[in-house]
C-alpha cells in the first residue's frame, strides 16, 4: 500500500511537470518576440500629419531638471531646432539637479512672462505650485518626462506631457532581460524615488521579471540620480559584494546610473561585454551608444528619439497656443542593441529615426 501510494504520489508530480515548462517556454519566447519586433529598423512615421499653422511671435523657456543629464540635453537641442523653424524665441534655464534649483528655474522663467515654457524632466508633482503659478499668469506649460503618463495631466494644468509610454519602455527593457537570460536573470533594478515616473517605470519592470518564473529580482535599489557620480561607484561594490555571480543583469530608469557603474565594474575585473548585462529603459544617452558600440558595459537602451521629442514639444504649445487639443501622438518603443545600434542615428550616438518627422511638423506649420 506504501509503495502504491509512493508510485501514485510520482506519477502525479511527473504529470505536472510538463504544466510548469512550457509555462516559462512561453513566457521566454514571447519576449523574445516582442524584441524581435522592438529592434526593427527605420521605423515609419506614425506622428500626427495636421494641425494648426505656426502660431507667431511666440517667446517659450525651456526648464530643464539637469542639463548633466543626456536626455534632458538631448531635449534641448531638439527644442532650439524646432523653434528656429516655426520662428520662435527659445530660451534654456538649467535647475541644476535640486529641488531648489528647479524651483528657482521655474521662478526664473515666470518672470520672462513667455508664452510658454516646456518643463525638460521637471517633476510635475514636485514643482506643482510653480506650474499652478506659470497656469494663472496665462503661461501655457507642456511636460517632457514630467508625469507617469502621457497626454494631459489629470490634477496639474500641463497641456500634454510627453514620453515614449514609460510602462512600455519599460516592458521592452525588461522583456530583453528574460528573453537574453532564457528565463535564468538575477536582476538588479535601479530607481529614484524623487520621480514619479522613475518609480512608475521600476515597478513596471519588477513586474516583468516578476512574472518570470524562473528569474530573480535581487533587488530595487532608490538613489538619487542627481547624485549618480557619488552614489553608484560604492553602491556597485555593495552590490558585487552582496550577490557576486548571482547578479547577472541590470535595469536603469534611465542611462546616467551607467555612467558611473561602468568604471566599477572594470575595476572589478568583470569583462566588458560579461556580466553584468546592463540595460537602460529610456533616454538613449551619447554615452550609452558608445557603450554599447564597443560592448562596454551596457547591452542596451530603449533609447527615446530626444530631438524628435523636442520637436513634438514645440507642435504641441503651438497647438496649446491656438486653442486646439493636444496630437496624442507617443512615439513607439525602439530598443537599441549591438546588433542595430548602427541605424535610424545609432552610428552618431543618438536616436534620430529616419522618418522625416521634420518635414512633417513644418508641413503642418506652414513653414519651409
Amino acid at each position: 500500500m506504501k509503495r502504491l501510494l509512493q508510485t501514485t504520489a510520482l506519477a502525479s508530480l511527473l504529470l505536472a511537470m510538463p504544466m510548469v515548462s512550457p509555462a516559462r517556454a512561453d513566457a521566454v519566447s514571447d519576449a523574445k518576440a516582442y524584441v524581435a519586433e522592438i529592434t526593427k529598423p527605420n521605423p515609419p512615421w506614425t506622428g500626427p500629419t495636421t494641425g494648426p499653422v505656426a502660431q507667431a511671435g511666440k517667446t517659450i523657456v525651456y526648464v530643464a531638471a539637469d542639463l548633466r543629464n543626456g536626455g534632458v540635453l538631448g531635449v534641448v537641442r531638439g527644442v532650439e531646432e524646432a523653434a528656429a523653424a516655426i520662428g520662435w524665441d527659445v530660451r534654456v534655464i538649467d535647475g541644476g539637479g535640486t529641488v531648489s534649483g528647479r524651483s528657482a528655474a521655474i521662478q526664473q522663467a515666470i518672470a520672462l512672462a513667455p508664452d510658454g515654457i516646456i518643463l525638460g524632466s521637471v517633476d510635475g508633482n514636485e514643482q506643482a505650485e510653480g506650474i499652478r503659478q506659470a497656469d494663472a499668469d496665462g503661461i501655457k506649460v507642456v511636460g517632457w518626462h514630467s508625469t507617469a503618463t502621457t497626454g494631459p495631466s489629470d490634477s496639474l494644468p500641463i497641456f500634454t506631457n510627453i514620453t515614449t509610454d514609460p510602462l512600455e519602455i519599460s516592458r521592452a527593457a525588461a522583456s530583453f532581460v528574460v528573453a537574453d537570460s532564457e528565463g535564468k536573470a538575477g536582476v538588479v533594478i535601479f530607481t529614484d524615488s524623487v520621480y514619479e515616473i522613475a518609480i512608475a517605470k521600476s515597478d513596471a519592470m519588477a513586474e516583468v521579471i516578476r512574472a518570470c518564473d524562473t528569474c530573480t529580482l535581487l533587488t530595487t535599489e532608490d538613489t538619487p540620480l542627481a547624485e549618480a557620480s557619488t552614489r553608484m561607484p560604492p553602491l556597485t561594490n555593495a552590490l558585487l559584494q552582496r550577490y557576486g555571480e548571482s547578479w547577472t543583469h541590470s535595469l536603469t530608469i534611465n542611462d546616467l546610473p551607467l555612467d558611473f557603474m561602468a568604471p566599477v565594474l572594470q575595476s572589478a575585473g568583470r569583462a566588458p561585454d560579461g556580466f553584468p548585462r546592463n540595460v537602460s529603459a529610456g533616454d538613449g544617452s551619447e554615452a550609452a551608444f558608445q557603450r554599447i558600440h564597443q560592448n562596454y558595459y551596457q547591452w542596451g537602451t530603449v533609447a527615446e528619439p530626444l530631438n524628435l521629442h523636442g520637436w513634438q514639444a514645440v507642435d504641441e504649445l503651438n497647438r496649446a497656443f491656438a486653442g486646439e487639443a493636444d496630437s496624442g501622438y507617443v512615439v513607439p518603443v525602439h530598443l537599441f542593441l549591438p546588433q542595430n545600434v548602427n541605424e535610424d542615428g545609432g552610428a552618431n550616438f543618438v536616436f534620430d529615426p529616419d522618418n522625416g518627422y521634420r518635414d512633417a511638423y513644418k508641413a503642418i506649420w506652414g513653414v519651409s
